[in-house]
């Protein structure tokens, strides 16, 4: 959709939202006094550290420091951006995200009818190769096909799979009937043009799988071919609505059948995640046609903390499993895993479900190689690490993948293991690697100033605000952040608010991390006592800034330049610091 969210908007749904509700729906929450307690979601761990507030409507965990509103969660949580995450809010809460007039609305609105357009023409293709596949003169025999691959009419409809017909101009002819229509199934790829300028459709005699995105929408298709020449799979090319490195085939239907699913077996195939789904295994997706990118990887690391590639033994496949290890290396934080497992030639995920049974596959998954065990074996195919030559070339090659890798876990593993083939001790190849870049611990101590002490209370109770008059007259005082503490007193002070709220406020400003971690700091104070702390603190501020006050009113008394009425102020303020010392 075109325009901006309104900030309002925003406000007002996260006052509607209950996080506890949103979080609990994905993790589920115990009650841990006030609060609420799970797992972290975002990483490994066996005893809660992740808390959920239901005053504050804020979430954080002290093991890895993740934390924010629900807009946050489910960003993080379904790897979503932050329009979709404010759109997937509004869906459970059922209201209707407005947007606000952009400066150029007729582009604008432009640009939103060809995203509807091109939505509603990809979804009538996939019904017109439905249609086609039950209609169509070659309907038994493409029936016939799926029906021998072991496929149920069930899950044939389930993943909305359909036939293109063998003719040049099926879906031409009944799409583009005018010139503005044709050139809209050019530009979303479903139909090309040669150099005479004649017009054919792009997939042809082919069982069709739509490709759909996190939001359930149509957005390309694979075509695998039934019998003759071509390329076994024909995918969708890049499109306004297609992305090959950002979509996975499968995910979206994953994500209705278990949303957080304990492993993700990636896959070389189409039919691979069709059949392993019938099976009853629904935690199967394929990337498209590419190796399995940073993107991808990261999406499904968000969905599971393991992740089973899961491909042919022969060399095409071993190289896809390869560049997939290397994009997961600076992925893999501590508490995720990632592992692989490659079936003997002539057999594939369909085949073993189909022979075997589910059963069988999901054992064989559990025995999948760890991908600390296959970065060596990949390394050493062609390596002699029994010679000199052949250990310093390992070091070579390995060297600048260690150096990738994201957990302190993974990173010591690989150098032990390095070590241990190079017949040295850890300590020694050290010297030869770059030192990991270290991430400020979520717990670093932050020195806390009056000022930002006050910050703090204000974001973590928003209703102090009402507690203290908003004092415009602090401005004057020169410490750094007043204009901040003074700008957020005023927020609150306007309207009941959430910590999420008060922060959410902030997100587009160079504030909001600080202000995130201010958020977080544990004041140890008891409830009792938050207010008359927050109320001591503005006492100093004022107290300083009556001070700061009377050395200028003394410095200008001193050049014989003080007014009646500056004379009278100044000595009011020097009985009232006398009496306050």
């Amino acid at each position: 959709m075109a325009g901006l969210i309104p900030k309002s908007f925003i406000h007002d749904l996260l006052e509607r939202a209950d996080i506890v509700e949103i979080v609990d729906s994905r993790v589920p929450l115990k009650k841990a006094g006030k609060n609420h307690q799970a797992c972290c979601p975002f990483h490994n761990e066996k005893t809660p550290s992740f808390t959920v507030s239901q005053d504050k409507q804020f979430y954080h965990c002290f093991g890895c420091g993740q934390h924010g509103n629900a807009v946050d969660f489910l960003m993080e949580f379904d790897g979503l951006n932050f329009p979709d995450a404010v759109e997937e809010l509004a869906g459970i809460m059922g209201v209707e995200v407005p947007r606000e007039q952009p400066e150029n609305p007729e582009l604008a609105q432009k640009k939103q009818q060809q995203v509807q357009d091109d939505a509603e023409l990809m979804n009538k293709t996939a019904r017109f190769f439905q249609h086609q596949l039950k209609h169509h003169e070659n309907s038994k025999r493409v029936i016939d096909y799926l029906k021998g691959r072991g496929l149920s009419g069930e899950t044939v409809k389930r993943f909305q799979i359909g036939y293109a017909p063998d003719a040049w101009d099926s879906l031409l002819s009944t799409f583009g009937g005018s010139a503005q229509q044709r050139q809209q199934l050019l530009e979303l790829k479903l139909i090309n043009r040669n150099e005479k300028g004649r017009h054919y459709d792009f997939f042809r005699d082919r069982v069709m799988f739509p490709i759909h995105d996190r939001r359930g929408r149509v957005v390309g298709f694979g075509g695998r071919i039934i019998d003759g020449d071509g390329p076994k799979y024909l995918n969708s090319p890049e499109t306004r609505l297609f992305h090959k490195g950002s979509e996975l085939y499968g995910y979206w239907h994953m994500q209705q059948a278990v949303r957080k699913p304990e492993q993700v077996c990636i896959v070389e195939g189409y039919m691979d995640v069709v059949a392993l789904s019938q099976a009853g295994i629904h935690y199967a997706v394929a990337s498209l046609g590419t190796a399995t990118t940073s993107e991808q990887l990261q999406r499904l690391f968000r969905t599971s903390a393991r992740i089973v590639c899961c491909y042919d033994g022969d060399r095409a496949g071993r190289d896809a499993a390869w560049r997939a290890l290397e994009n997961a290396l600076p992925l893999l934080r501590d508490g995720l895993d990632m592992a692989f497992l490659f079936l003997p030639e002539g057999e594939d995920p369909d085949s073993v479900v189909s022979e075997h049974g589910a059963e069988a596959f999901e054992r064989q998954l559990k025995k999948a190689t760890p991908f600390t065990e296959y970065f060596f074996e990949h390394l050493q195919t062609d390596i002699d690490v029994t010679s000199d030559a052949g250990r310093s070339q390992l070091l070579n090659i390995a060297k600048p993948l260690i150096e990738k890798v994201a957990s302190d876990y993974y990173r010591d593993t690989l150098m032990q293991r390095l070590a241990e083939k190079l017949r040295r001790e850890t300590s020694q190849l050290e010297r030869h690697f770059d030192k990991p870049q270290r991430q400020s611990r979520p717990k670093e101590s932050v020195k806390m100033t009056p000022l930002r002490k006050a910050i703090a209370l204000l974001l973590q109770y928003p209703q102090l605000a009402q507690s203290i008059p908003v004092n415009e007259e602090l401005r004057a005082l020169r410490v750094n952040g007043m204009d901040l503490l003074i700008a957020l007193h005023k927020q609150c002070a306007e309207r009941q608010m959430t910590t999420a709220q008060v922060l959410e406020g902030w997100r587009d400003t160079e504030y909001y991390q600080p202000l995130q971690k201010l958020a977080l700091w544990q004041h140890q104070l008891d409830e009792e006592n938050v207010e008359q702390e927050f109320n001591d603190i503005f006492i100093y501020l004022i107290d300083q800034y009556f001070e700061q006050r009377a050395n200028a009113l003394l410095k200008k008394e001193q050049e014989g330049a003080l007014t009646r009425v500056e004379r009278q102020e100044y000595q009011t303020l020097i009985q009232y610091l006398s009496k306050a010392r």
